[in-house]
């Protein structure tokens, strides 16, 4: 492989913030102070508030239902605390889809990037058991929220359900 495509590569990911080039000691995995990590999911919870405000808004009815398929596998037949794993990447494609039912390719742009950070975050601290069963509830009631065209309390419920990540962060 040629150096130019690995040069650019390398570029690309200094400037999502992965790694930094220190010049004469090479290229180094960044690491996120805590402070970066509640800057960046403050920033998440500001975009998803507007992606469920715009879903109010603009998503048919068919559209939103599909969030409810995210959490099925999770009923009372198969509570989510014994299957984590499975619970933490519902957990986050949810997440991701509230950002593309939108609708908004500038909220899927601006979250490109986050999403790299925002998902390592919320996978890990979802195994916390308390978290995980509150998760769930609030997804469904956000879920309820964009069900009536609840716009005011569907961008609230987006925030702060978003904003306690923070805060255990």
């Amino acid at each position: 492989v040629s150096r130019t495509p690995i040069r650019e590569a390398v570029a690309m990911l200094e400037q999502e913030g992965l790694v930094k080039i220190v010049p004469r000691r090479g290229i180094i995995v960044a690491r996120k102070t805590k402070a970066e990590i509640v800057e960046m999911i403050q920033a998440w919870a500001a975009l998803e508030s507007m992606a469920a405000r715009l879903i109010t808004l603009d998503a048919s009815d068919a559209e939103i239902a599909t969030l409810r398929d995210y959490f099925q596998p999770f009923g009372s037949a198969h509570p989510h605390l014994s299957h984590i794993d499975e619970y933490s990447t519902a957990n986050i494609a949810f997440h991701q889809a509230l950002i593309r039912l939108s609708g908004s390719k500038l909220l899927a742009s601006l979250t490109d990037n986050l999403i790299v950070h925002v998902r390592a975050i919320r996978h890990r601290t979802i195994f916390a058991r308390e978290r995980a069963e509150r998760s769930l509830n609030e997804h469904l009631e956000l879920i309820e929220a964009l069900e009536a065209r609840d716009t005011e309390r569907a961008e609230r419920l987006a925030r702060d359900h978003t904003l306690k990540l923070a805060d255990y962060v």
